[in-house]
């Protein structure tokens, strides 16, 4: 019989119905267990404390023994109480054995709170009391046990047995009176999380079993970090409560076609993210299709690098470049991509820079796609900075808190060491983190150099300022520094789209999510500077189509982006940045006058008239501001008919753009499917040297079959 089952036999030998006890059988039972376990551990002294003897290779097995020896006598079924404390016995055990649990963290206590609260003591039966005891002894000598540490994460908690918080043994309740307090809820959870609470795993004094003050606390002796619990005792349910799904995202329409007569001007600003197609793979990759709002067509195409023509150096920053082609899904119809290539400074060429990292450290983290894999990613992009540049860490959780002050990143050292003493837990302070990290950031700042906070969140903000709106002004206000804001999204189940976009586009930044330690190289790694470090702000784009040559347009994408056309003009209305080496990718779809696709009929009495020069389909004007200036400049572009060069890179774009709508509202793209996207994406792959395009390849597959169920 193994320990597991030991365990399972324990566990319903405490659920069994049992007749009251009387006192003799107790002492008598009390007794036995105590010899069983001295014998076990090697000691005829019964008045040696148990909490200092070394662990032994055969402990886990003596205690087995013990425990079957127990649960087969008749005192067992005599008294509870017997079966609690030998419970008590394998809680003694765990807490012997190295904690490496999840992390719990307590909220925002001193170290000499935590002291003062494991120090308190309470009645209960001494062990030479229990020997010696005979029915009627009404005697309870004290013997100090210290109760639960102070402020423990209340959704943990809720999920343990109370009489398994640390400090506490199995006979600080009897098994009965706990039974009848607890609801059937709660004994379901018990069951499936019975999870002991005790102090860090390298600073537990295991003879009081009170967690040691943090050797890195801060002046003052708080306690920043949280507690870290042991191995956790599971008693199967085949009744899983699985987590709620309380994911967010943006709320849009999918842009329609617009008549070029009643709507000639198209605005929007332009969007360098690729967050949505990070999530889209995630959703394909678990079995499942993505939520339609989750769905960004702008930004997959833009997860990809495109060969577009770079900038001249005494050209604008970034050059664009104009595509005119046969749309895919209809012969009657037209795309125009239009491409920006932002230039890409040599490394020494760029400027220092600063960064501070604002790391979420809530509950809501712990999960292993989370914090774990948003430390693994940082990891990665320490490796790319260089002796000048600056890193600082501000981590929020039911507070905030500065874990790292600035550091020169040649420090690698310290900065590991405050990145891997991060631990989960507490509520969402996401304001209050916020606020420190820009006082951080002003610190930071220098004549000529780069500021960034860079937020690695799920994007669950529940304390403070929380709803995006308000932290979308906020953070407006501050872009107005100087510093910019880029976020970084991880885990399922609660992500907060919504929020996480909301934040990088009032902060002047990106948005990216981070689903695998993969993405983390491509984001963090391979794309750093161009991530950090922007060469163009507040770009925009307007078109405007010639009624003459187009009678129908519409913008693919970018429905989050969309300004209004007094917009371009106005230096004060706030647009996407252009990074360095950057590429962004815009599809535009177009209908002439004369051909049989058009989606609506013309006007019996309207008249299209040219407005501009002859020939021209339209005209693009691109707005943008040199980083720390207030004033724009303006780019403009005529688009001609059969303009540019169709080669794999427009071909695979437009491959992506009709993934994005097959994932969504295909009403557009009329008898053209799944097939002919994977079809027209093989045939345009072109070079792939890192496998983007081939791993698009074999999700479209995988959302055809996904769909077809």
């Amino acid at each position: 019989m193994t320990d597991q089952d030991e365990i399972l036999k324990l566990a319903k030998a405490l659920r069994a119905a049992t007749p009251e006890p009387d006192g003799a059988a107790k002492a008598a039972a009390l007794a036995r267990a105590m010899e069983n376990f001295d014998r076990l551990q090697g000691s005829a002294d019964p008045s040696r404390q148990t909490s200092d003897r070394p662990m032994r290779a055969g402990f886990w097995t003596g205690i087995a023994t013990m425990l079957n020896s127990l649960t087969s006598r008749g005192a067992l079924a005599a008294t509870a109480s017997v079966a609690a404390l030998a419970f008590g016995v394998v809680l003694t055990a765990q807490y012997a054995a190295p904690p490496t649990g999840p992390v719990i963290p307590l909220s925002k206590v001193t170290a000499n709170e935590l002291a003062a609260a494991t120090t308190e003591t309470r009645t209960e039966p001494s062990r030479d009391t229990a020997l010696a005891a005979t029915p009627g002894d009404a005697a309870k000598p004290a013997s100090p046990l210290p109760p639960a540490p102070p402020a423990l994460d209340d959704r943990v908690v809720a999920q343990a047995p109370a009489e398994m918080l640390a400090g506490q043994d199995a006979m600080a309740m009897p098994i009965e009176e706990a039974e009848a307090q607890r609801s059937a809820r709660e004994r379901k959870q018990i069951a499936e999380d019975g999870t002991l609470l005790l102090g860090r795993a390298d600073e537990v004094d295991m003879t009081t079993m009170a967690p040691a003050p943090m050797a890195d606390a801060p002046a003052g002796g708080e306690v920043v970090a949280g507690l870290v619990a042991p191995a956790t005792l599971v008693m199967p349910d085949p009744q899983m409560i699985p987590e709620p799904d309380t994911e967010a995202y943006p709320d849009f329409d999918t842009n329609p076609v617009k008549l070029t007569a009643e709507e000639p001007v198209s605005t929007f600003s332009i969007d360098v993210d690729t967050a949505s197609y990070a999530v889209i793979r995630s959703s394909l990759m678990g079995g499942y299709l993505p939520p339609p709002d989750a769905v960004r067509i702008e930004e997959m195409v833009n997860y990809f690098p495109y060969d577009y023509a770079a900038p001249e150096a005494d050209e604008a920053p970034f050059k664009a470049s104009v595509t005119v082609m046969a749309a895919p899904w209809n012969s009657g119809k037209q795309l125009v991509q239009i491409g920006l290539q932002g230039r890409l400074p040599a490394v020494a060429e760029r400027p220092p820079l600063n960064l501070v990292f604002l790391i979420d450290t809530s509950g809501s983290m712990e999960d292993a796609n989370k914090l774990p894999l948003l430390k693994q990613s940082l990891r990665l992009m320490l490796g790319q900075l260089r002796p000048q540049d600056q890193v600082a860490m501000v981590v929020y959780a039911g507070s905030a808190g500065e874990v790292l002050p600035p550091t020169a990143a040649s420090d690698q050292a310290a900065i590991l060491g405050a990145l891997d003493r991060l631990a989960a837990g507490g509520s969402t302070a996401g304001a209050e983190g916020l606020e420190l990290a820009y006082r951080v950031a002003e610190q930071m700042k220098s004549d000529g150099e780069v500021s960034r906070i860079l937020l690695a969140t799920d994007g669950d903000f529940n304390v403070g300022l929380s709803d995006p709106e308000g932290l979308e002004a906020y953070i407006a206000k501050k872009r107005e520094t100087g510093t910019y804001l880029s976020v970084l999204g991880f885990g399922r189940g609660n992500l907060d789209d919504a929020t996480t976009q909301a934040l990088a586009q009032a902060g002047n930044g990106t948005a990216a999510y981070i689903d695998t330690l993969q993405e983390a190289q491509k984001v963090l790694v391979d794309q750093l500077t161009g991530a950090l470090f922007p060469i163009a702000d507040d770009v925009k784009i307007q078109v405007e189509w010639n009624p003459a040559a187009v009678a129908e347009w519409r913008l693919i994408g970018y429905e989050t982006r969309a300004l209004e056309r007094e917009d371009f003009n106005n230096d004060r209305v706030d647009a996407g940045e252009i990074g360095a080496g950057h590429t962004v990718t815009a599809i535009y779809e177009i209908t002439a006058p004369d051909s049989p696709a058009l989606s609506v009929d013309p006007l019996r009495y309207g008249e299209a008239a040219a407005t501009g020069a002859e020939g021209e389909l339209g005209f693009l004007r691109l707005r943008y501001k040199e980083p720390g200036e207030d004033v724009s400049k303006l780019l403009e572009v005529p688009v001609m008919p059969g303009m540019g060069t169709v080669g794999p890179d427009q071909n695979f774009a437009a491959a992506i753009a009709g993934f994005g709508q097959l994932l969504t509202d295909a009403k557009y793209l009329g008898d053209w499917g799944w097939d002919d996207a994977v079809a027209l994406a093989l045939e345009s792959r072109g070079e792939d040297p890192f496998g983007y395009r081939a791993e698009a390849i074999s999700m479209m597959r995988l959302a055809q079959t996904l769909s077809a169920n």
